[in-house]
């Protein structure tokens, strides 16, 4: 009776030892991120001097966090249900291509206004939300759907300017990236706003809070009467909003509409979510999450670029960066599947 007694008791104490580590080791992924960030920092103001913390670099950083920030932000919602989004270069050229065709240009006689970027963005929402729709509706795996759609969306960007790039005309638009206000851009105020939009629906919506519980388990949500394939088709509804803002912001800092606006926009976009800490796996993360992730890049990539390291080199530090993320937020054991 005693040797059983002090076998449940060393069973007991191994589960309450797992427990706490487990507890721990959640707290300094919490954490890391932020420390990571600040450890980059005084390391390239102590490189580059007074010049890396200098009023005008801050303003960079500001201006090239500004549409990486909006199209992570979508993601974000997608990566925390446990799927993913491969759409978004064609979805954020789409919808710059498609601004600069609805404002006043070089290439066609419309002249929308700002109703021309709002179709823009509508467009791209649309687009989302049939993404949705086919995944949940007809049970396709979200990075096929998407992966279809992203070049769909370069084919529509395509035909809407004909192969001839529209530039700007418009007065009014055609200064928004020169504008700014307290010292701020225009176009970070813009990612500031879509960030605040983003966090209250996360943190202040029933929405939000199905957002994690269907990306933790989709059958419980499911059991207590949540119509799980709703959140889906809304994730990915609200992630076509952000790529779309980002497209639209894309084509006005440009000057033009075309759909290289979205290249290269992907990748950097899922490392930052990761590196904030969003799981992979789902139902862990979020907004802030992605925000200091962002963070991380564009400081990351300012300070190499400062320090005059070679651009393919910052692209196989990215490459690195991802890969090291995706080890540290994946459970051991865990299988990973995107949904």
């Amino acid at each position: 009776m005693a040797k059983w007694n002090s076998q449940t008791m060393s069973i007991t104490d191994e589960f309450t030892e797992k427990i706490k580590t487990d507890h721990q080791k959640e707290r300094l992924m919490k954490w890391a991120p932020l420390l990571v960030l600040f450890a980059m920092i005084i390391v390239f103001s102590a490189v580059m001097g007074t010049a890396f913390l200098s009023l005008g670099n801050l303003v960079n950083i500001l201006n090239q966090m500004s549409i990486p920030l909006m199209v992570a932000l979508g993601l974000t919602f997608v990566i925390m249900i446990g799927s993913i989004d491969l759409s978004i270069n064609g979805t954020v050229g789409m919808a710059g291509s498609l601004a600069g065709v609805f404002l006043l240009n070089t290439r066609t006689e419309l002249d929308f206004g700002l109703l021309g970027l709002l179709l823009a963005i509508l467009c791209s929402v649309i687009v989302g939300f049939i993404i949705g729709v086919i995944h949940v509706k007809l049970k396709i795996p979200s990075f096929m759907v998407s992966f279809a759609f992203m070049n769909i969306c370069i084919g529509i960007g395509m035909l809407s300017y004909g192969g001839i790039h529209p530039t700007i005309q418009d007065p009014f638009f055609s200064e928004v990236p020169r504008m700014s206000f307290l010292g701020v851009p225009a176009i970070a105020w813009v990612a500031i706003l879509v960030f605040a939009i983003c966090y209250y629906i996360q943190e202040f919506t029933p929405f939000g809070r199905h957002v994690y519980a269907v990306g933790t388990d989709e059958t419980i949500p499911r059991a207590v009467g949540v119509n799980v394939n709703r959140v889906k088709i809304m994730v990915f509804t609200l992630a076509g909003f952000c790529f779309g803002v980002a497209g639209v912001i894309g084509a006005l800092r440009l000057g033009q509409g075309q759909v290289g606006i979205g290249t290269g926009l992907m990748f950097p976009a899922q490392a930052a979510v990761v590196i904030g800490g969003t799981a992979l796996s789902g139902g862990k993360g979020g907004v802030v999450n992605t925000l200091v992730g962002v963070m991380i890049m564009t400081v990351l990539f300012n300070g190499l670029t400062m320090v005059g390291v070679n651009p393919n080199i910052r692209t196989g530090i990215e490459g690195v960066i991802i890969l090291i993320a995706v080890i540290l937020t994946v459970k051991r054991g865990a299988t990973v599947i995107s949904k």
